[in-house]
């Protein structure tokens, strides 16, 4: 199944929140019952999928959501939320030059993540959501829009994974509560590896719960193999803020 499939299979909408409109795609849970309380996943994507055709955003990663053995497995709401082109999920000083990726030690105020906290909102009021365990992760762009998501909400995230992302490490002391999964490549000449390695540090020095998969011979595309690692769901939906 390839990203054009999954359009059918996840159901679309758009939030309009102070005069913007953030689009996103959203799956459900086979049978879902507002009896029942679900865990809720927001994937944010990568600078490539920006847009408003609200499609984009799922060309990586939506299709391992609708596997028959993982929806049966780990029934969940999973929303894609879609950047606008012009948009970006952090808060970055620099994307260009010889600062490519420096960040601000405090994240600025930032329009885009506040839809993405609208979003959620609307999510907990409009369907059974299990507030102890809402996810967040996301990859390259994604990944950095995670650190700062989590660093404007530091109580609310049972569990957070950044692939080939960064973020500034005097960040990590409020990222310490949910659990991390940081992915990076190696030989990713887009992203250095470098930055998810000082959060990685900058976490572990604040004693946070932290699993770092280096990717040997991997360049950019590292969610590949973070899709392909059978483990990945299993660890993420194991997380409750009711655990440890």
């Amino acid at each position: 199944m390839n990203y054009i499939q999954a359009q059918d299979a996840f159901e679309s909408g758009i939030l309009v929140y102070n005069k913007r409109q953030l689009p996103y795609r959203f799956l459900l849970p086979e049978n879902y019952s507002p009896e029942q309380s679900y865990p809720l996943l927001i994937f944010l994507h990568g600078a490539g999928e920006r847009g408003s055709d609200n499609s984009l955003q799922l060309v990586h990663g939506s299709e391992y959501f609708l596997a028959p053995e993982i929806r049966s497995q780990f029934p969940a709401i999973v929303v894609f939320p879609q950047c606008p082109k012009e948009g970006y999920w952090a808060s970055i000083k620099s994307r260009s030059g010889s600062n490519k990726f420096e960040y601000f030690r405090r994240p600025r105020s930032n329009p885009y993540l506040r839809g993405v906290e609208k979003l959620i909102k609307d999510f907990q009021k409009n369907y059974t959501i299990d507030t102890d365990r809402i996810y967040v992760g996301g990859l390259s762009m994604g990944g950095m829009g995670t650190y700062e998501l989590v660093y404007r909400n530091p109580r609310k995230f049972a569990a957070a994974f950044a692939i080939c992302g960064g973020a500034h490490p005097k960040t990590a002391k409020r990222l310490r509560r949910p659990a991390w999964r940081i992915d990076h490549g190696d030989m990713d000449d887009v992203v250095p590896l470098i930055l998810s390695q000082r959060m990685v540090d900058a976490l572990n020095q604040n004693q946070a719960n932290v699993q770092w998969n280096i990717h040997k011979g991997v360049g950019h595309d590292s969610w590949d193999q973070v899709f392909s690692d059978s483990s990945w769901l299993p660890w993420l939906f194991s997380h409750s803020l009711k655990t440890p």
